[in-house]
C-alpha cells in the first residue's frame, strides 16, 4: 500500500468549494440532460458538445483538481509551491465552464473567451502541479502519471481554444479531426491516467489492499499513452489507419487496467460492501461494458453504440468513481480537520457515522437506474426510455448533494 502522510495537507475550506461546485455542476448537467433527443442526437450536436463540457469541466475537472490539491502534497511529503492559487483556480474554472456551455448552447462567440478563461485556470494549475513536483527528490508511478497526465492537459486544453476559435468562426479548422485529438488528449490522456495515479492511491488505502503487483497498471499507462499520442498524431495528419491503432491500443490499456483493479480485489484486507465499495463495482462494471460496445463500434461503426458507450464511460464509470470516493474522501477530510483534535479528550464519531445511508443509497439506487435506462435509450434512440432515464438521475443527483452537504456540515 502507498504510504501518506496528513502533514502537508492543506485546509478544508480550500478544497471544500471544489467538491460543492463540482456537485453542483453535476447535477446542472443531469437536468440538462432533459433538453437532449436520443433520436436524433449526434456527437457533433452542439447541445451534446455544451452538456460534455459542463460534465468533464464542471463536475469531473472541478473535484479533481480538489482532490488533487488534497493528495499531491500528502503523497510527495512536500507543501504545494502555492497553495493559495486554488482559492482563483475554482472561480476562473466556474466562470469559464459557464461561459463554454453558454458559446455551445446559445452563443458561439463567448466560446474563445469562456475557453481562455479555462486555460488560465488550467495553466495554473499545471504549473503549481510541477513546481511542486520541482521538489520531489525521488519519483515513483503516482508521480510519474501526475507528469504524463498534465503534460496531456496542457496540449488538450490549448487544442480545444483552437477549436473553440474554428467553432465561433474566427478560423478556418477541420473540427471534427481536432475534436478526436482533443478528446483524447483530455480524456484518456489526462483523465483516465489521472484515475490510473490516483487509484493506486485511494483503492489500496481504503481497501487495505497489500502485496500485489503494480505491473498491469504500469503497462496500461504505456499504452494509454501511445494511443493518446497515436490519435493526436493522426487528428494532425489526417492519416485514419493510426487513429484506429490508438483506438484499439486505449481499449487493450483500459482492460489491462481493470486486470489491476481485480488484482487490488482481491489482495484487500477491508471487505466492506458499504457505499463506496457498490458505486466502485457498478463503476468499472460500466467500463467493462462501455469497452466492449466500444469495440463493436470500431467494427460496425454504429453511432448508437459509440454514444451509448460514451454515456457509460462519463456517467457510469468516471461519474460513479467519483461520488463513491467523495463518500469516502469528504467524512476524512472534515474528521481530520474538525475532530481530530479532540481524539483522546472526548468522544469523537467514527467515519462511518458522518456517511448518511439512506440518501446514500437512494443516490446510488435512482442513478444506477437512472445511467442504464439513459444507456439503452441512446443504443436504440428511443427520447422517451433516455428521457426517462435522466429523470431517475436527477433525482439521485440531488440525494448526492444532499449526502455531500450532509458530510461537510457533520458536528
Amino acid at each position: 500500500m502507498f504510504a501518506i502522510s496528513q502533514d502537508f495537507a492543506p485546509p478544508f475550506k480550500l478544497i471544500a468549494p471544489f467538491f460543492v461546485i463540482g456537485v453542483l455542476f453535476y447535477v446542472v448537467t443531469v437536468v440538462f440532460g432533459l433538453a437532449l433527443d436520443a433520436e436524433t442526437m449526434s456527437y457533433l450536436d452542439s447541445a451534446v458538445l455544451g452538456w460534455v463540457h459542463l460534465f468533464l469541466l464542471g463536475f469531473v475537472m472541478m473535484v479533481i483538481f480538489g482532490a488533487m490539491a488534497q493528495l499531491v502534497p500528502v503523497v510527495l511529503e512536500v507543501g504545494h509551491f502555492g497553495v493559495e492559487f486554488f482559492y482563483v483556480i475554482w472561480p476562473l474554472l466556474l466562470v469559464g465552464t459557464v461561459m463554454m456551455a453558454g458559446g455551445f448552447i446559445a452563443a458561439p462567440a463567448l466560446l474563445p473567451y469562456g475557453g481562455t478563461i479555462v486555460l488560465i485556470s488550467m495553466m495554473i494549475f499545471v504549473l503549481d502541479i510541477f513546481l511542486t513536483l520541482k521538489k520531489v527528490e525521488k519519483f515513483n508511478f503516482v508521480m510519474t502519471t501526475v507528469v504524463i497526465a498534465n503534460s496531456f492537459l496542457f496540449m488538450g486544453v490549448i487544442v480545444g481554444i483552437i477549436l473553440a476559435l474554428g467553432y465561433a468562426g474566427q478560423i478556418d479548422v477541420d473540427i471534427t479531426a481536432l475534436l478526436n485529438g482533443h478528446v483524447y488528449l483530455v480524456v484518456g490522456g489526462y483523465i483516465m491516467i489521472t484515475i490510473m495515479g490516483l487509484s493506486m492511491i485511494l483503492l489500496p488505502m481504503f481497501g487495505l489492499s497489500h502485496g500485489f503487483s503494480w505491473k498491469p497498471v504500469e503497462r496500461a499507462l504505456v499504452v494509454m499513452s501511445i494511443s493518446v499520442i497515436l490519435v493526436v498524431f493522426s487528428s494532425f495528419t489526417g492519416l485514419t489507419s493510426i487513429a484506429y491503432l490508438g483506438y484499439v491500443l486505449s481499449i487493450v490499456s483500459l482492460f489491462v487496467y481493470l486486470y489491476q483493479i481485480v488484482t487490488l480485489y482481491k489482495t484487500r484486507a477491508r471487505k466492506e460492501h458499504d457505499i463506496y465499495a457498490i458505486s466502485l463495482y457498478f463503476s468499472f462494471g460500466s467500463l467493462v461494458v462501455s469497452l466492449l460496445m466500444g469495440s463493436l463500434y470500431l467494427l460496425n461503426g454504429s453511432e448508437q453504440l459509440l454514444l451509448s458507450a460514451g454515456w457509460l464511460i462519463f456517467t457510469g464509470f468516471v461519474g460513479f468513481l467519483i461520488t463513491g470516493h467523495l463518500y469516502k474522501i469528504v467524512p476524512f477530510l472534515v474528521w481530520f480537520e474538525r475532530f481530530s483534535p479532540l481524539v483522546g479528550k472526548e468522544k469523537v464519531p467514527m467515519l462511518a457515522d458522518m456517511v448518511p445511508t439512506k440518501s446514500a443509497n437512494a443516490q446510488f439506487i435512482f442513478t444506477v437506474i437512472g445511467v442504464t435506462l439513459s444507456a439503452l435509450g441512446l443504443l436504440s434512440a428511443s427520447d422517451a426510455l433516455f428521457k426517462g432515464g435522466i429523470s431517475f438521475m436527477s433525482i439521485g443527483s440531488l440525494f448526492l448533494l444532499q449526502s455531500l452537504m450532509y458530510m461537510i456540515r457533520f458536528r
